[in-house]
């Protein structure tokens, strides 16, 4: 009997391993999003602007994510925003984003979806792990898992989660996530989670074999730990005139000569005057012509992706696209 059940799992492994070897897509959403030497750009959900309200009404938002992806921006991330904290008073895109993300893709062509970031803290890790790899199925390959710690305390106790292990939970519920995502029946024991003794194994694995995850903020840790353990990097951004130094600070932390993107999420507005200036505002007020210097001067210092957060913006969603998508997004366009 357990000679039999050793085969069959030898079996169930040998299937999934030649499943994802032979049926599936390299992650198309992490490359078309990272790429050296370029700056992409996408757009933090929900699609309009709200800046007197906490939720957004996300009126037309099937619509508004076709408009980006036809436009040729490179992402949609979508925020883990369980509940409403009127302390902080912004919902995000209010839906859940793994299932919003499913939604999107099914809805879409090329456009990454991603997530920033799954609060992982609170989350469970074996949860995530089936989640993302199901999405990197359903999406052929263009969904990007984003992890974070989360900014809202409150939310902790709500989960009975301590927020003073957070930075520990992070570390230990990642490395489990790159246990079943990427091996085959794997022994792991985890600290806050569970135990994995090898009898068992998630399916399916992600397309191209390997899970592309990013952090979103510092999740508790270093930026040297996050160099060695992510795939990249989308930090919030509001001094621009650290910005150089934030960016080589991470190069100098990632190992040898590996490619690892650096990021950063905004509130963004488009002024419709195009010779409007920089806006000594929160985020980033502007209009288009003096946009195009600043972000060429940026991919210049090594930013590889900029996440525009809408939810100030005085102007509708569709205009701030369309204006973007026709003067901006050529000038930025890789090859």
């Amino acid at each position: 009997m357990a000679e039999g059940h050793a085969n069959e799992l030898a079996r169930a492994a040998v299937q999934w391993k030649s499943f994802g070897a032979e049926t599936v897509q390299p992650a198309v959403g992490f490359s078309q999003v990272f790429q050296p030497d370029t700056l992409t750009f996408g757009f933090i959900a929900p699609l309009e602007s709200y800046p007197d309200r906490p939720a957004p009404t996300m009126r037309d938002h099937l619509a508004l994510a076709r408009t980006a992806d036809d436009a040729g921006f490179s992402a949609i991330w979508l925020r883990d925003v369980p509940f409403y904290d009127p302390s902080f008073g912004d919902l995000g895109q209010v839906f859940d984003p793994m299932s919003y993300a499913g939604f999107l893709a099914a809805a879409t062509k090329r456009i990454a979806i991603g997530t920033a970031g799954i609060v992982l803290p609170l989350r469970d890790p074996l949860a995530i792990a089936k989640q993302a790899t199901t999405l990197s199925h359903l999406t052929d390959g263009r969904f990007i898992l984003g992890l974070s710690s989360g900014d809202r305390p409150a939310e902790y106790p709500a989960f009975g989660v301590d927020f003073d292990t957070r930075s520990d939970r992070f570390r230990d519920a990642y490395a489990l996530i790159r246990a079943v995502t990427e091996e085959s029946f794997p022994q792991y024991h985890s600290t806050h989670f569970g135990t994995l003794d090898g009898s068992l194994d998630l399916v399916p694995k992600p397309q191209g074999g390997r899970l592309p995850i990013i952090a979103v903020g510092r999740a508790g840790q270093s930026v040297e730990w996050l160099a060695q353990n992510t795939d990249g990097w989308i930090w919030h951004q509001s001094d621009f005139a650290r910005l150089g130094g934030v960016v080589a600070n991470w190069r100098a932390a990632v190992p040898g000569p590996q490619f690892k993107p650096y990021g950063y999420g905004t509130f963004f507005d488009l002024d419709r005057d195009p010779d409007a200036p920089l806006s000594p505002v929160r985020g980033l007020s502007i209009g288009r012509k003096a946009l195009i210097d600043l972000w060429r001067r940026q991919r210049d210092l090594g930013v590889n992706h900029v996440a525009l957060n809408l939810k100030m913006a005085r102007r509708p969603a569709v205009e701030i696209m369309d204006e973007l998508g026709e003067y901006v997004l050529p000038l930025f366009t890789a090859g």
